[in-house]
């Protein structure tokens, strides 16, 4: 038994560029922006309920650095973007003025210098292929959310800091809490709480070093931080902020826990044990096929999971999306779509999650709900 999906909007890509980088949803269910980066600007479209978009509403924020050279949020009102660099975080209005910024140590290699601005390094070669951090907004968005290379101008934590993890007003970036991360990244990535701004996630990959997971709680005077145990990748933050979706480091393992990071009850898959075998791979010694998990999917909603296993099937044919309920036994169930999929799911916590088309100039955004006759 399969489930069967409808399409229930294509979405163009805003940026034509063959530069840019693939455009995504952002933001909370019923507050969606479509989002797409080239390496000169950021462009945010508002989306209505149905995902829809309004062109007329659309907002350009001017890059400060190139794509590669680091990561970058959009608030939830689109009205400013936050760009986490090499060497710096910076918060640019749509008309390319700085709002602030928080300059922090280099991100590139052993380099322990503070750079004051990105043409220091623009073309120097050991500086082309830096690690990197990431920020996120809160809920509410007047917090953003930094993990940086330290130190800071205003100085080192301890001397054993390496990355550091900040709280700071988005209206000013002032740094209003600062705590060691216990990393050494290569890259990160933030998931909020979707309503308690007060809380946010942090995954953290240190290459084949690991992947350390934070969860922060901050109360208004100081930041609280759990380190979830194991090497984790988070997914995805159920539409209560009570569950977290994870993925192990090696990807054997998909989860549903709480925010505190224990495993809810049964609700642990291992991929060797669940995963069917690919219909097209050759039979014989189940030893020579390896399955895992991708490092993509989340909460569809409160209960359910998109997941995927695009790259372990990859080697054998079409790449396979499943849904998990997690209130029920089920296990998995494959998804049938009415044109092949071949990237990796997006979920989007209102029922529906998107995958991107294969020419990358569209998102595909797709339902369980039966249509109406």
């Amino acid at each position: 038994m399969s489930a069967r999906v409808r399409l229930c909007a294509t979405i163009a890509a805003p940026l034509s560029s063959p530069q840019a980088g693939p455009p995504e949803i952002v933001g909370l269910p019923g507050r969606g922006i479509l989002v797409q980066r080239s390496d000169t600007e950021v462009v945010a479209r508002p989306l209505d309920d149905s995902f829809v978009p309004h062109p007329e509403a659309s907002v350009r924020f001017p890059a400060p650095w190139p794509r590669q050279r680091g990561t970058w949020e959009v608030a939830p009102d689109a009205s400013v973007a936050v760009f986490a660099g090499v060497h710096a975080v910076r918060a640019v209005e749509p008309s390319g003025a700085t709002r602030w910024e928080v300059r922090h140590g280099c991100w590139t290699g052993a380099c322990e210098e503070i750079h004051a601005s990105y043409d220091e390094y623009a073309d120097r070669q050991d500086h082309r292929h830096p690690d990197g951090g990431s920020v996120g907004f809160s809920a509410d968005g007047k917090l953003v959310w930094a993990h940086v290379r330290g130190p800071l101008p205003e100085g080192e934590l301890n001397p054993d800091t390496v990355d550091e993890w900040l709280i700071l007003d988005a209206e000013h970036g002032l740094v209003l809490a600062r705590v060691n991360a216990e990393a050494a990244a290569a890259g990160s990535f933030h998931l909020p709480h979707p309503t308690d701004p007060q809380q946010m996630g942090l995954s953290i990959g240190e290459g084949q070093d690991g992947a350390p997971l934070r969860w922060g709680r901050w109360n208004g005077q100081a930041l609280d931080v759990d380190h979830l145990e194991g090497d984790l990748c988070l997914l995805s933050v159920s539409p209560s902020g009570e569950r977290l979706m994870t993925v192990s480091h090696d990807q054997d393992s998909l989860a549903v826990r709480d925010s505190r990071g224990a495993v809810v009850e049964g609700l642990e898959w291992d991929a060797e044990s669940v995963i069917p075998r690919h219909p097209d791979a050759p039979s014989g010694d189940d030893d020579e096929i390896t399955v895992c998990w991708d490092w993509a999917g989340g909460f569809v909603d409160e209960t359910t999971l998109v997941v995927s296993t695009v790259e372990s099937d990859e080697e054998w044919g079409q790449g396979r999306h499943w849904l998990i309920d997690t209130s029920g036994t089920d296990g998995l169930t494959p998804v049938t779509y009415p044109t092949p999929v071949s990237c990796q799911p997006t979920a989007l916590g209102n029922g529906t999650w998107s995958t991107l088309s294969e020419a990358r100039d569209a998102l595909h955004v797709w339902s369980l709900r039966t249509p109406q006759n």
